[in-house]
Order: C-alpha cells, then structure tokens, then sequence
C-alpha cells in the first residue's frame, strides 16, 4: 500500500520498534522515517525524514523501559509533526504510561491526568490504547480514546495452547478482578477461585501532621472575646489489619490461571502461586495483558516461583527478560491494533472490533 495514496504515515519512538514493523506488516505500509534521538544530557531530539504536511499521522510507543524518556519522545513526536502541518495526530499507546497512576494518595496527585492533558497539548486528537488499568481514566482525556481489548487473544491462547482447558480455574489475585476473572471464566465453561489477603500495607506515617490528636474536652479556643467549646472527641478509627491470605474457591487438582493486567513485582504473584500449589493446584499461569517486568522480576520468575508459565502480549518489548527466563510465553496483538488503525483511517465503525465484548472484559 502506498503512503502517499493513503494519506496515512505510520512513526515509532524507540520504546517498541518490534511491534511497529509488525503493525506496519498487517497495513502493507512502510513505518515512516523518523530519528529519535538523545543528546549528552538527554535532551530529546525528532528529525522526521518525509512530509506529513496534510496526512493523518500515527505515533506508536509504549510505557517500556525509562517511562520518562518515552513520554517525551512521544510528546515531542507529535509536536513535530503538529507544527509540520499534519492533518490528524492519532497516539498509538497499547501500554499508557502512568496508567497506574489514576488515583489520589494522600499528598500525592493524579499523574495519568497531567500525562493526558500534555497529550492533548501537544496535538493528539485520537488515542488508541489496550486494556486500560482503569477503564474510568478514560475521562482525563479530551480527545478521542479507544481501549482495545487483548481477551480474545487469551481465549484463543488457552484452549490451544494449555492442554486439557475444561480442568482449569480462573483465578482473580483480588476481589476487584473477580469480574474479569469470571466473564473470562464463563466464555470457556469453567470455574474461577478469588485470592482474598493481597491487600497492601497502609503506608501512612501519622508523624509527618496530618494526624495530630484531637483536643480534649477542656480544651477552649478563644478567637478575639469569644470563646469556642470543644466537645466530646471523634470516634476513632481502627487500623486495617492485613488477613493471611487464603483462596476462596477449589483448585486442588486444576491448571490455575492467575489473571491479572499489569505485571511488573512479581512478588504477590509469587506468593499467590505458592497458595496456589499449597491448595492443590497442579500448575499455575499468570496471565496479563502488560507484562513489565522490570528490575530483576524475571530471575524471580525464573529461580523463585512456583510460577510454571507467565503469559503476556507484547505491547512491551520483553526480549532481555526472555534472555533470563524461558516461562515467558508471547501472545502477538499487533494484527488487532493495525485493524484499529485501519478503521480509525478509512473512517469505519470500531464496533467490529467490540463484538461481544463487555464492560468486565
């Protein structure tokens, strides 16, 4: 297919030139020339090497290794091609940077909707992403947003690639994805089971002001000649105590498969398949659309797991981590996102793309 035909050029930063080819393979283009690069004190420099004046540009990168620099790229991308006269700036982003940062924290803020706002700032007016953190972020953008949905390509991976299916169980690691746990357990007419105990530890210090005492009952405040009575003390709330963790649901004798989103600290996982195989299951598999994996998460996998299988699509480049562990298994959604891009292009319906899909999913 012709670019200039088509009015469509496809760019990729460095996060993940891998899935670019591919996505460029499924549309019969060639990925367009772009130079990112970064000087000695890590300034980010875009050289776009053809005209996009008047097309429709697509930028592809990911929340792979130094999130940071990926932003940047990413903004600075789509501001080059902003100020070169482009018709449309569509972000491709299977994996959203700071996507897990919908939330308030205490003193902190919610990172995803600065991330959101710069994006829109520097010139996007469509965002293509995968299987959103929080489907509710979707509101700090105001642009156009699509959240592609990888469930179809994990149905298809376990009833042809684990042996025997109908003995497996579902298992959310949390009550919050019993939902998802169980709109996928029901597609392939089998039990789920839900990891109760994997609760965080509160991190809240009650040193740093925020919790000073109440005052008594005698305590007075004056302000100028009138005089403000206190009275008796707020009732007090008690801590949370972590429960041990247990599994709610029967796994003994069954391939359990752990479902998450985002895997990254292999930690919990690793504590949850060791339950797991306490319980009875005869293998575990963790399957998530992200799969990070930062630091040393693989060696974990690897060394000190009860993990028999990690099963993860590639929106994230995960060649180093292969390197390390071979419980890695790959799950290609390159043709789903090209389809997106194609659709979005020739101005279709996404719906085809949505069949049967539902809010749990």
């Amino acid at each position: 297919m012709d670019r200039g035909k088509t009015g469509m050029v496809l760019l990729a930063g460095n996060s993940h030139p891998g899935l670019a080819k591919d996505v460029a393979n499924h549309l019969g283009i060639e990925l367009g020339a772009c130079n990112v690069t970064h000087n000695s004190n890590r300034e980010t420099m875009v050289d776009i090497r053809e005209s996009v004046r008047g097309k429709d540009v697509y930028l592809l990168q990911t929340a792979a290794e130094n999130v940071n620099d990926v932003v940047m790229e990413l903004l600075i991308m789509a501001y080059a091609c902003k100020t070169s006269n482009c018709k449309n700036i569509i972000g491709v982003l299977p994996c959203l940077p700071y996507s897990q940062q919908t939330k308030m924290k205490r003193r902190g803020n919610i990172s995803l909707k600065l991330i959101a706002e710069m994006c829109v700032k520097a010139g996007f007016s469509h965002i293509i992403t995968v299987d959103l953190h929080s489907k509710e972020s979707l509101g700090f953008f105001s642009c156009r947003m699509d959240n592609l949905r990888t469930s179809p390509f994990f149905l298809k991976y376990i009833v042809e690639s684990i042996p025997n299916y109908l003995n497996t169980v579902i298992v959310a690691k949390n009550p919050p994805i019993a939902r998802r746990a169980t709109s996928l357990a029901d597609r392939l007419g089998v039990c789920i089971a839900v990891l109760h105990g994997e609760c965080k530890e509160d991190e809240r210090n009650d040193d740093d002001g925020r919790a000073s005492p109440p005052p008594n009952e005698e305590q007075d405040f004056v302000d100028q000649n009138r005089i403000y009575t206190v009275g008796n003390s707020l009732p007090p709330m008690h801590p949370k105590e972590k429960p041990p963790m247990y599994v709610v649901g029967d796994v003994a004798g069954k391939v359990a498969i752990l479902i998450d989103d985002i895997i990254d600290d292999v930690k919990p996982l690793s504590s949850a398949a060791k339950i797991l195989k306490e319980n009875g299951a005869v293998k575990v598999y963790v399957m998530a659309t992200h799969g990070v994996l930062s630091n040393d998460a693989p060696l974990q996998v690897e060394q000190d797991s009860d993990i028999d299988e990690v099963i993860v699509t590639n929106t994230i480049p995960l060649d180093n981590q292969k390197l390390i562990t071979k419980k890695i298994q790959t799950v290609d959604i390159s043709i789903l996102i090209a389809e997106a891009i194609r659709r979005i292009h020739n101005k279709e319906s996404m719906a085809h793309l949505f069949r049967h899909v539902t809010g749990e999913d």
